[in-house]
């Protein structure tokens, strides 16, 4: 079976099933950690040169203070879950808010290895397209100004990206990386990861006709 070597993983739903659960919204980040984990471990199983975890963005830190707090709390505990494993872990977002959490810093700077080392994890965290693309405001005629330079560079080309929640987007994830990825989506939502989510998704990948537009 073909597979994938850089996977991307969008794990979403966990305030949904938080409440399906009877509990607050914020309460569902923290049953997603070990699902991580679990993932992580299958990556590794198949031989996945790369996975990008989605953390956080900039826009859903607009989100209630309970909630932002909570989801911040989730991500750095996944992240340190990992420097347990074999692997080589690094962070990218938009450190400059006083909210960005200290513990990850370190990460950020370049990519640490953990064990043996082996395969590559990047996390986005306080993430933003815009930010990614040094797309900002100036004073010229579009109001707008590219930089050359990606902020995401070391991170390589998506070939499938999985998202859990059974929403049909992307929302801002990796624009440039993700160009030719094949998008499969999970109805099921990420607390509730099963082994057979991410085995049926290798399957489907196998299927498709990669010509990256050849």
């Amino acid at each position: 079976m073909r597979a994938p070597k850089h996977i991307g993983i969008i794990p979403d739903g966990n305030r949904r099933w938080a409440l399906s659960n009877n509990l607050s919204k914020e309460e569902g980040y923290e049953h997603g950690i070990n699902t991580g984990l679990q993932l992580f471990k299958l990556c590794q199983k198949e031989n996945i040169e790369e996975i990008t975890f989605y953390g956080y963005t900039v826009d859903n830190t607009k989100r209630p203070t309970i909630q932002k707090e909570a989801f911040i709390k989730a991500c750095v505990e996944s992240v340190m879950l990992l420097t347990k494993e074999d692997c080589e872990i690094l962070v990218v977002g938009d450190t400059s808010p006083h909210t960005f959490p200290l513990e990850l810093l370190p990460f950020t700077k370049e990519r640490v290895k953990f064990g043996k080392g082996g395969i590559k994890v990047n996390f986005l965290i306080h993430y933003g397209w815009a930010w990614d693309l040094n797309l900002r405001k100036e004073f010229c005629p579009f109001g707008k100004h590219i930089d050359t330079r990606l902020k995401s560079h070391e991170i390589s080309r998506i070939d499938l990206i999985i998202r859990w929640g059974g929403r049909r987007r992307l929302s801002g994830f990796l624009p440039v990386q993700s160009v030719y990825s094949d998008f499969y989506v999970v109805d099921n939502m990420w607390p509730d990861f099963k082994d057979q989510d991410f085995y049926d998704a290798l399957k489907w990948y196998d299927k498709q006709d990669v010509t990256l537009g050849g």
